[in-house]
């Protein structure tokens, strides 16, 4: 049986907490109006967030295209499963923070990696 991950969501506009554990930036973009000290990351996981591509493609038509960003994405991070690895390991030991700036919280990559990472 594999370990239960510890993976919290939080937008990158809400302040951060002592129970986030480490926080990470999954975004391509930095947040509007957010400081790096306010963002208090652990790191930013730029290259396992959704290419640019990816991201101007579904911002086209945001109310039509969220099945088809989700294969998408999930496909982009099939080439980094073994960075993902790594992640899902840290995850499985410590509270990890996926830290995103979108304001749907249903319909977010951030939410998409931890469903990905979970079936890893």
């Amino acid at each position: 049986m594999t370990a239960k991950l510890k993976i919290h969501l939080k937008r990158a506009y809400e302040a951060p907490d002592p129970t986030d554990g480490r926080r990470y930036l999954v975004e391509r973009l930095w947040p509007r109006g957010i400081s790096r000290d306010k963002a208090a990351l652990d790191g930013w996981l730029k290259d396992i967030s959704p290419s640019p591509d990816l991201r101007k493609w579904y911002h086209e038509d945001k109310d039509n295209r969220w099945d088809g960003f989700c294969e998408r994405y999930r496909a982009e991070l099939d080439s980094h499963v073994a960075e993902l690895r790594k992640l899902r390991a840290e995850a499985a030991k410590t509270v990890v923070t996926f830290v995103y700036g979108a304001s749907d919280h249903d319909h977010n990559s951030a939410r998409l990696l931890r469903d990905y990472l979970e079936t890893l």
